[in-house]
This record gives structure tokens, sequence and C-alpha cells, in this order.
């Protein structure tokens, strides 16, 4: 494999991995925002945004755009998080070019008022949907209580409120700044063709206009505490608690994802063989999330709500162990393993490494090819992997709780 990069003379990043021996070409657009990049006014616009851009452009109708995108076949798709969003596709290589004028042409939709107003009773919609669904948006309750203070608090969907109150006019001006060339990253995986892919997006992005855009950055202190959000309709009761992780800039971050999955994986990690393979509850992980300026370790608990106490004891047992005693030999040895073989798939499906290659470079401006990623496990210890529970200990943590059970009964 090979990788290349540029930059535009508008400021907008063009990165490739190239593999020959791929039979498909992996194309997306990483823009550089999110929903810590938006005020309290116009909350859950980066989310809305993402939708508007299948609306139409001035040269291409909504169904245009998406019966192109159909015709192209593979995959393609968009989302949005809380750092970026990200509109991708996997096509056959001879489809690079087709592909490359349809994602740029969309990145400058025609955000027609009708349009939004149609589409805010989507996104309505959809704020009630994930309401209801379980775990109820709990995801999102914890991150506002653990970074309260800290742009990361804040919602993706944004609320009904926020959504309501939004005009066109704001979504014009917050595209304005933020889907500006130099805020993009545009990326490639696959058997492609850069010289080609660096030319036709610089044919199609000439006349986009930089924005210098900015972004507030700094180290959170995660906040502690517990919160008990009672649901009766709820079958089963839901617990999340919150530690620190390292952030995406740091040098322990490999390290902290292979303690979440010793921990916490969904098969053969402590968490697993006491809680579920038991069948004491239905789920139980311990995870990782990493953003620019900070992480998260998310122990999680789903179970009977007769159940919840005793379960939570448990959990709470396995996290004390980890943190007291460290990761094993054995247990690293086995998580390796399984981590490799993960890369290792990855490797080999050009659409799943344009995220881990495109989110890198947008995030961190770094570059590691599998190899670099692969040695980097290989070359870990057990010393180097509780090192990260001596910088980030898994004890007092923001617990929150949603479902059946009261503040009295937990």
């Amino acid at each position: 494999m090979e990788f290349k990069r540029t930059t535009l003379a508008n400021g907008l990043e063009v990165i490739a991995e190239i593999n020959p021996a791929a039979w498909t070409a992996a194309i997306g657009f990483f823009v550089r925002t999110g929903s810590r990049d938006e005020t309290a006014e116009v909350s859950g616009v980066s989310h809305f945004l993402e939708h508007m851009l299948f609306k139409g452009t001035p040269t291409r109708s909504a169904e245009e755009v998406n019966r192109q995108l159909d015709e192209m076949g593979g995959v393609s798709n968009a989302c949005t998080g809380e750092e970026m969003t990200i509109y991708y596709a996997v096509v056959l290589p001879e489809l690079q070019t087709r592909m490359v004028d349809l994602l740029t042409d969309m990145l400058r939709p025609s955000l027609r008022e009708s349009d939004f107003d149609t589409e805010k009773k989507v996104i309505l919609e959809e704020i009630k949907m994930y309401e209801d669904l379980p775990p109820f948006g709990v995801d999102e309750k914890y991150r506002e209580l653990f970074f309260a203070g800290h742009p990361l608090a804040k919602s993706v969907l944004g609320t009904s409120q926020t959504i309501s109150a939004l005009t066109v006019g704001q979504m014009r001006g917050y595209f304005d700044r933020r889907y500006a060339p130099d805020n993009i990253v545009a990326a490639a995986c696959g058997k492609v063709d850069f010289d080609r892919f660096v030319r036709d997006i610089e044919q199609r992005t000439a006349g986009w206009k930089p924005s210098n855009p900015t972004r507030e950055s700094f180290r959170p202190k995660g906040k502690r505490g517990r919160t008990i959000y009672h649901r009766p309709a709820s079958q089963q009761e839901y617990i999340f608690q919150i530690y620190d992780a390292p952030a995406a800039c740091d040098d322990i971050r490999h390290e902290a994802a292979v303690l979440a999955i010793i921990v916490g994986d969904d098969i053969g990690s402590r968490l697993f063989w006491e809680l579920v393979d038991s069948g004491r509850a239905d789920s139980a992980s311990f995870s990782y999330a990493e953003y620019l300026d900070a992480g998260l370790f998310i122990a999680s608990l789903c179970c009977a709500p007769e159940k919840a106490v005793e379960n939570a004891a448990v959990m709470n047992r396995v996290l004390a162990e980890a943190q007291n005693a460290g990761i094993t030999a054995e247990e690293l040895e086995r998580s390796k393993n399984k981590i490799l073989s993960r890369m290792a798939r990855v490797s080999e499906r050009a659409g799943r490494r344009l995220f881990a290659v495109g989110a890198e470079w947008a995030q961190t401006g770094r570059y590691f090819s599998i190899e670099d990623e692969m040695n980097r496990v290989r070359s870990m210890s057990v010393e180097s992997v509780n090192a990260v529970l001596e910088r980030c200990p898994i004890t007092d943590p923001l617990t929150v709780a949603i479902g059946p059970m009261e503040e009295g009964e937990f």
C-alpha cells in the first residue's frame, strides 16, 4: 500500500491509501464539524445539515442525487458525530470520477427553505424515536452530564425546542463557516487513481472559498456523581458508569483500546464471563471512546430491574479487580490476537479502511499504515497497558441509570 497527500490552493486536504490489489474504491469527505462546534441557538444543526445534503443541489434534484447514488451501486451514506460529519461511498474503481462529481456537488446543496421545512419534521420525529428506543438516548444524557461546561456536552440531535426554532438562515450561515474547503478532508482507500482523484476534486471545488474556521478545544475534567432517570415503562434497567480516558492525541490511546477489550469486550472479556455468559445480564461491556481533547471509558449493564443492584455490584467488583491488580500476560496475548485479526479484516475492505484513515487524518493529522498499527499492538506490554489505569483510574465514576428503578431502589 502507498499513502499520498496534497493540499489544494483553497485549503482542502486530499489523502489516499492506495491498494492496487483492491477490487473497490472507497471515497469520503470528512468535514470537521459536529455538535461541539454549535452554539446553543443552533443545537442539532450539523446533523440537520447532513440530511439536507441529500435534498438536492443547483444542478441535481433530490431524486437525481439518490438515483445516481443507487445507480453506481456499492455502499453510500453519511453520519454526524460530535466532531465530524462524513459523506462516503464505496464503488467500482472505474466509477471514481463519477462519484467524486456527485459527492462534491452534494457538498454544495441548495438549502431551499421548502426542503428545510419538510426535513425539519423528519428530524423532530427522529428525536422522538431515539427517546423511545432503549436505552432512551442515555448516551447523550451521560455526555451532557460528564462533559458539563465543555463543547462535547452538546447533543448531536439537538432538542425538539432547538430544532423547532432553527431557521434556514441560521443553517446557511453555519454551512458557510463550517463547510469551507479548509475544514474538509477528501480521503480515498482501495484501488484509487490518486492523480485523477486530486484533479477531479480540484476542478470541482475551485470556486469554494476558505473561511479559516476555528474550534474551541481544551481538556475537560469529567464530572462525577449519580443520576437516576425513572422510566416505569421500560422492561429493563440500563446502568452506565463513565470515567476519564485518553484522548485521540494521547500516546496511550492504543493501550486504552486493548484494556477495554480485556475488561469488557462483547465476548471473552471479564465482564462477559461474569455477567453475560452466566446469564445474569442481557449485556455488560466496557468500551473506549476517543475525541480530540478527551476520552471516555464506558461501563454499561443491561438486565432485569430486580437484578440491577446485584449485577452492578458484580460489575464494580470486576472493575476494581482490574484497577487494583491490572491485567495479566495471558489476557494481553489473547486481546492482541483479537485486535490483530480485526485489523487484518479491516485492511481487506476499502470502506472500513476509509474510516480509519480519513478520521485519523481529519482528527489528528496523522497517518498510520496497517503495518504501523499492528506493530504498535505487538509491542505492547502488560506494564504499558496497566499504565493506562495509573493515568486514568476506573474509580469514582459518573453513574447514570435509566429504567423502572427509582432513586431509593438503586
